[in-house]
């Protein structure tokens, strides 16, 4: 890939960050007026809608066999678990928190894949995941009076988010994103309708001032959505995949300008581990990689 390509999907990813820190927005003020499932329905609802038909204009058939194999299977309910996870801690604890924590997902998977799929993880990367670890212990504080109980919401749908991930993995590579996408939002309706069950919650009207959050939610997260994905084939994964830190960035910017958010000293501290740990991952698996590629040992 030429250099343009990657200066492209480094640009495309910032980009789709810039778009999933206003999803993130415009999701935790709709779910603290609206019950949290409801949002998730009806987001599942529209944008379901929405890629299916781009996925029957690309020729990917969404009611299909391979729908209902197990890696699909699974991937579509990890997909609804840390739907109903995620949007429960928005509702509950500061975005700026809330998006720290989300930003030690590439460390779990990188673990998850070395677990169970015997991907190569030598002790240099092992050790940046704990220290990622470490940061998300130091943003929580337990066992302290600022012990964010609700920030194990985020943690727990980090763990899902894994199994998502690690079921894409074995997943045919024939099946096409938008029907992966399609099928995870039309996982996201029955999600929902069960976290209001669960929760106690009734439907309920959605105030004129709450419309502009949800149309908002959608439409920031069809865009980040393609940004994302145009820029993963575009570039190269090890140069436009650590820009995914830049959400954290933008969450923390928007949380202080509209929710009037002031991350403390702990926050900023774990959060620079969890990101450091991260960027360490990246540069390391491209580094193995390129050793790899030339035929020499990696270390």
């Amino acid at each position: 890939m030429s250099a343009t390509d990657n200066r492209r999907g480094a640009l495309l990813m910032v980009g789709s960050m810039f778009a999933f820190a206003f999803e993130d927005l415009f999701l935790k003020r709709a779910a603290m007026a609206l019950p949290p499932g409801q949002v998730i329905a009806m987001m599942g609802a529209v944008g379901a809608l929405c890629f299916w038909a781009v996925a029957a204009w690309k020729g990917q058939p969404i009611l299909t066999r391979v729908a209902l194999s197990r890696p699909a299977l699974i991937r579509s309910l990890a997909e609804a678990v840390a739907a109903m996870l995620y949007i429960t801690a928005l509702a509950l604890i500061p975005l700026t928190m809330n998006a720290a924590i989300l930003q030690a997902s590439p460390l779990a998977v990188t673990m998850g894949a070395a677990l169970f799929l015997g991907e190569p993880v030598g002790w240099r990367r092992w050790t940046a995941i704990a220290l990622g670890f470490l940061g998300v212990l130091i943003i929580l504080r337990p066992g302290t009076d600022g012990f964010a109980a609700a920030g194990l919401l985020t943690v727990a749908c980090v763990v899902v988010l894994v199994v998502r991930d690690l079921a894409t993995r074995v997943m045919p590579a024939s099946i096409g994103t938008f029907q992966l996408t399609t099928w995870a939002y039309i996982a996201l309706i029955p999600a929902g309708l069960v976290l209001m069950v669960l929760a106690g919650d009734t439907p309920q009207l959605i105030a004129d001032d709450r419309w502009g959050d949800l149309i908002g939610a959608l439409l920031t997260g069809l865009v980040g959505y393609w940004a994302v994905t145009a820029a993963m084939r575009l570039g190269e994964v090890s140069v436009v995949a650590p820009f995914r830190y830049a959400r954290l960035v933008f969450a923390m910017v928007l949380a202080m300008l509209f929710l009037g958010e002031r991350p403390d000293v702990a926050t900023l501290l774990g959060s620079a581990l969890i990101i450091g740990s991260g960027l360490y991952t990246y540069f390391r698996e491209a580094r193995r990689k390129r050793t790899l590629s030339i035929g020499a040992s990696p270390r």
